[in-house]
Parts: structure tokens; sequence; C-alpha cells
């Protein structure tokens, strides 16, 4: 009872104890729109648990990548339910729950390009740690809002290669005009690309952290998490 109490203290009128979730609903299998217009994902299905587990109500409202951090630093929602790598240029704007999975960064093209070639480039998310450093890198690159504009680019011949998180490979993946292209990934390694994925939280709800964290411990224990992590990805991200 005691942990419930902050988050029932801030709810929205006419709404007690709820929480403001910004999700992407255009990333499957992390966050998308099923048949009926609903949304579904490994990553609001997480949420949809820990909210669960501390008793309170998930807001769930969509927004672009680009936009979702600076929204989530302003206040405007209290929870970030996307797989966020913590930066410290990301420390500075909004709080980090623990790692909710383990990520990877991949750079897809056809063999022999390599990253970098001066001819070569390079699609990516708007708003990513991977935009980041593919500038910092000085490579050429393309801004992307979501995997079917990545995969117009690169069919287009706008971008002969792209940078994605593995979670975004899976949609990817599916893509026959993409698979057609025939690129072939391979791992990034750099600091930038830690290998775990936090949810994030607005600095103005930080008694949300601790909360967040134990009830993400409690799903990871009794079996609730493994049941997302069946349902929605062809393997283990814990």
């Amino acid at each position: 009872m005691f942990l419930l109490l902050p988050l029932a203290a801030t709810a929205a009128p006419g709404e007690p104890g709820a929480l403001k979730v910004v999700v992407v609903d255009d990333a499957p299998p992390m966050a998308y729109r099923d048949a009926s217009g609903q949304l579904t994902g490994f990553s609001v299905a997480v949420m949809q648990a820990l909210c669960a587990e501390i008793n309170v109500r998930c807001e769930f409202e969509p927004r672009q990548f680009e936009y979702l951090l600076d929204d989530l630093a302003s206040g405007h929602f209290d929870v970030a339910a996307v797989g966020l790598l913590n930066t410290p240029e990301r420390r500075q704007k909004v709080l980090f729950t623990r790692p909710v999975y383990r990520s990877q960064t991949l750079f897809f093209a056809k063999p022999g390009v390599t990253p970098g070639q001066p001819d070569v480039r390079v699609s990516t998310f708007k708003g990513s740690v991977q935009e980041g450093y593919i500038r910092q890198q000085g490579w050429r690159s393309v801004g992307a809002q979501t995997a079917e504009d990545m995969v117009e680019q690169l069919v287009a011949g706008v971008a002969q290669a792209c940078v994605v998180p593995l979670m975004s490979s899976l949609n990817l993946r599916k893509n026959r005009a993409f698979l057609q292209l025939g690129l072939v990934p391979v791992i990034l390694q750099a600091p930038e690309f830690d290998n775990a994925a936090s949810f994030g939280i607005t600095p103005q709800r930080a008694d949300l952290k601790p909360v967040l964290d134990k009830a993400l411990d409690r799903i990871k224990v009794n079996g609730t998490y493994d049941r997302i992590n069946s349902k929605f990805l062809p393997f283990r991200v814990d």
C-alpha cells in the first residue's frame, strides 16, 4: 500500500491511479495495432503487466519516436514504454528503469559494403541513438520515421544501408521488398550501443523508478515476463 500512495496522489482527475504512458504504434513486434486497432506488442504487454503489478491504470498514447523523449522530459507523460538505450545524453533529460530486455544494433548492407564508406548513405530512425552515432561518425545519413519508410528509402536507392536495433530488424526481415535487397547484417560494436534497453520515466515522477523496478523484478520471477516474451518474440531477451 505504501508504494501506491505516490502514484495515486498525482493521478489525472477522474482516473485514480492512472499512469500516462507514451508508446509508438508502428514498431512490431514491440508496439503496434492489431487487426481490431488495439495497441499490442512486447513493450505494451510488459507495461500493462507492470501497471497490473502496482495496481494502476495504463493510459497509452502514441507518439512518433523522434519527439517522444522531449515529451517525456517535459512531464507530458509519466513513462515511455519503449526500449531506450541508457546514454549519458538521455540521462540528462529523463530517468530509466532497470533494463527491460537485451538489445543489439545491426548494420544491414550488401556484401562488401562497410560502415562509413563515403559513397554509402545509411537509413536510420529519427531521434534514435543510432542516428546520433551515425552523425558523430560523419557518415551520410537518411532519417526514417518507420520501418516502412526505411524500406522505401532502400528500395529507391536513397539509402544503400540501414542501422537499426535488433528488435526493429525483426519487422524488416518480414518485409519481402527488404529481403529481396539481399542485405547482410553485421553487429555494430560501440559504447553507445549498450546491450540493455530500458523504459523511460519523466524526472518529475522520480518516485516511479523504485516502484517500477521492483515490479519488473516480480514479473521476471513470477513467469509473466516469460509468457510475454514467448508470445511476441522468437528468442529470449531477458
